[in-house]
C-alpha cells in the first residue's frame, strides 16, 4: 500500500462509476487507497426506471445506497453518503465542512469531481464547487476542524455527459485498460440506469482510440486500449516538460 490516495467527489450515486470508475479502479491495482463521497443518491433525477416501478422515495434511496456499495465494493473504494438531496443539490456551509472534514481525513494526493460548468445538471457544477471551496478551507490552518492541513492535491474534472455543451477540453487521457473490466463490472452494478451502460463502455473506447493516437507509435499499446478524459483545475507542477 503506498501513501498515494484518491478522493472522489461525487453528485450522485452513479457518477463516480460513469466517469472514474476506470481511474479508481487502476488507482486501487497501484495499491493506492481510494475514497468516494456520494453528495446525494441520485434519488430525484437519475432514478428514473426505479420511479416507474412505483417504489417510494425511501425505497429509491436505498436501492440507490446498494448499488453504489456494490460498485464501490468492486472498485476496492471506500464510499460515504452525505445524503444532501438531488434535484437540486443546493450548497451550503454544512455541506461544504462535511467536505472539508473528509479532506482533512483522507490527505487525498488527486481529487477528481465534476465540471464547473454543465447545462443538462445543475446538481454536477454544484458539487464541483464545493468540492473546490472545502479544498481550499481545509488547506487552512486554522479552520476549525479535526485533521492537519491539507497540501496542494491536483485536482481533475472528469468527463460530463456531454462534453461539447459544457466546455469540457480534456487535458489528460488517462489509459484505464487495466482496470477496464473491474469498471464495467462495477457499471452493471448500477442496474437504475441499465442505459448507460453501452454508452460508456463506447466512451472509454474511444478516448481509449485518442489516447494512442496521443501517444504516439512506440509505446505499442494495443487496440482495444480504454482510456478515461480529465480536465485539470490547477497548473501541473513540473521541472520538465513532457
Amino acid at each position: 500500500m503506498t501513501s498515494e490516495s484518491m478522493l472522489v467527489i461525487s453528485a450522485h450515486a452513479g457518477d463516480f462509476v460513469w466517469r472514474a470508475g476506470g481511474a479508481i479502479a487502476t488507482a486501487v491495482q497501484r495499491g493506492e487507497r481510494a475514497t468516494v463521497v456520494c453528495l446525494s443518491f441520485g434519488e430525484r433525477g437519475e432514478s428514473a426506471k426505479a420511479w416507474r416501478e412505483g417504489q417510494s422515495l425511501d425505497e429509491i434511496k436505498a436501492l440507490r445506497r446498494g448499488e453504489a456499495e456494490a460498485a464501490a465494493a468492486v472498485l476496492g473504494a471506500d464510499v460515504r453518503f452525505l445524503d444532501a438531496g438531488d434535484y437540486p443539490l443546493v450548497e451550503s456551509p454544512d455541506l461544504v465542512d462535511s467536505l472539508v472534514r473528509v479532506y482533512r481525513d483522507t490527505s487525498p494526493t488527486v481529487v477528481l469531481t465534476h465540471t464547473l460548468a454543465d447545462p443538462y445538471n445543475g446538481d454536477h457544477p454544484a458539487a464541483a464547487r464545493m468540492a473546490m471551496s472545502a479544498r481550499i478551507l481545509a488547506q487552512a490552518i486554522g479552520y476549525d476542524a479535526p485533521g492537519d492541513p491539507l497540501g496542494a492535491p491536483p485536482v481533475f474534472s472528469f468527463e460530463p455527459h456531454q462534453p461539447e455543451m459544457s466546455g469540457f477540453h480534456p487535458d489528460v487521457l488517462l489509459d484505464i485498460t487495466a482496470g477496464f473490466d473491474t469498471k464495467r463490472e462495477a457499471m452493471h452494478c448500477l442496474a437504475a440506469q441499465p442505459h448507460m451502460w453501452a454508452y460508456y463502455e463506447d466512451l472509454a473506447a474511444r478516448r481509449g482510440v485518442q489516447l494512442r493516437r496521443n501517444a504516439g507509435p512506440n509505446l505499442g499499446l494495443p487496440h482495444d486500449t480504454k482510456a478515461e478524459a480529465f480536465a485539470r483545475h490547477y497548473p501541473q507542477v513540473t521541472d520538465r516538460l513532457s
